[in-house]
């Protein structure tokens, strides 16, 4: 290799070891000036409660179920669900051209707070340990039915996210199949455990912390890092550092860790343009009711939009939709950038 290669400064491609694809990173064009578009901020001013949301407490829902007083989180079964529990076994094969089989699972939502303003990193800590108290009991539940397979926890923030209500909530997914990141990336920890006998994402999180390139934080069980492969501008993932394969098995310390881990990157994440900062986030881990999985390693991806400012996001076209992700601003610099920001919330401040 010449020695002259900089991956500061040339445009080079990284593997995601989670799901064998490839990204193409070009370094070198965040010198080049911006003329896209711009768009104005949206002010972010709720009120606490909102007698048009279907989420918060005592309103009605689409349905025309009322919701109850709740003061802590509140689930319920997706009144849209995209996934239904009664769609009936059946599929489509024409000479393996025309392929389709039928998806059966339920789908849940989560509100994570009674209040309509707030947001996670508005939350506490304690308030967003009873999230992940829901989270785990929600898992076990859903895990209970034997034709589940897969078991989606997820948070889309932000109406440029697809969020279609600003009130704080979340949903889960649970399927009858792997869908296709999971299938991938249960493959690759599945062959790194056959060939080396350890986790992939524990070697991985070995050496990140070794290196500190792209670590943004950690405390006693979780490193906040921004993945050697990260396709969006400030992308990240949250690993445990013990190797469990689910929520499920996250002690209460654990539990408490994880929900300071998501308030302090969430915080920071809000900070970085002073602006309710969106995104897609989720958890990934074990398939259930499939056998064992001692290859499976938790963790969890948060996958912003936000490029450059509150207004300019980073759009997946050309190139990106026909070959392959491509980015300008290296994960060491979106990493560095993430650790600088304050763990003080910018409404907090005096």
């Amino acid at each position: 290799m010449d020695t002259n290669f900089d991956l500061k400064e040339h445009p080079h491609s990284r593997l995601n070891i989670l799901t064998g694809d490839w990204i193409l990173v070009s370094p070198h064009r965040t010198k080049r000036p911006w003329q896209g578009k711009v768009e104005a901020t949206q002010a972010d001013d709720r009120p606490q409660y909102d007698p048009a949301c279907y989420l918060c407490p005592t309103n009605k829902r689409a349905d025309g179920s009322d919701n109850p007083d709740y003061k802590g989180s509140f689930v319920f079964t997706n009144d849209y669900s995209s996934l239904l529990l009664n769609t009936p076994e059946g599929g489509l094969n024409e000479d393996e051209l025309l392929v389709a089989n039928s998806q059966k699972g339920i789908c849940r939502v989560i509100s994570f707070s009674p209040r309509h303003d707030l947001t996670l990193p508005q939350m506490t800590t304690k308030e967003i340990s009873k999230v992940v108290d829901v989270w785990q009991s929600e898992f076990e539940d859903l895990a209970s039915y034997p034709w589940i397979k897969h078991i989606q926890i997820f948070e889309n923030k932000g109406d440029i996210m697809g969020c279609s209500n600003p009130h704080p909530h979340g949903q889960i997914w649970a399927q009858n199949s792997l869908p296709v990141e999971v299938a991938k990336e249960t493959q690759q920890q599945k062959l790194h455990f056959e060939q080396k006998g350890t986790s992939l994402l524990a070697d991985y999180l070995a050496l990140e912390l070794k290196k500190q390139d792209r670590i943004v934080f950690e405390n006693d069980h979780f490193v906040v890092l921004v993945p050697f492969w990260a396709v969006w501008p400030y992308e990240t993932m949250i690993i445990s550092k013990r190797h469990v394969t689910s929520i499920l098995y996250f002690t209460d310390e654990e539990k408490h860790a994880l929900a300071d881990a998501i308030r302090r990157l969430t915080i920071r994440y809000d900070n970085m343009f002073e602006t309710s900062f969106p995104y897609s986030a989720g958890m990934h881990q074990s398939p259930v009711n499939s056998g064992e999985h001692p290859y499976w390693h938790w963790h969890m991806h948060f996958y912003p939009p936000l490029l450059r400012s509150a207004t300019v996001k980073k759009f997946m076209v050309g190139y990106e939709m026909l070959a392959n992700p491509q980015r300008d601003i290296t994960a060491e610099f979106a990493a560095e950038k993430l650790r600088g920001l304050s763990e003080v919330h910018y409404k907090e401040r005096g």
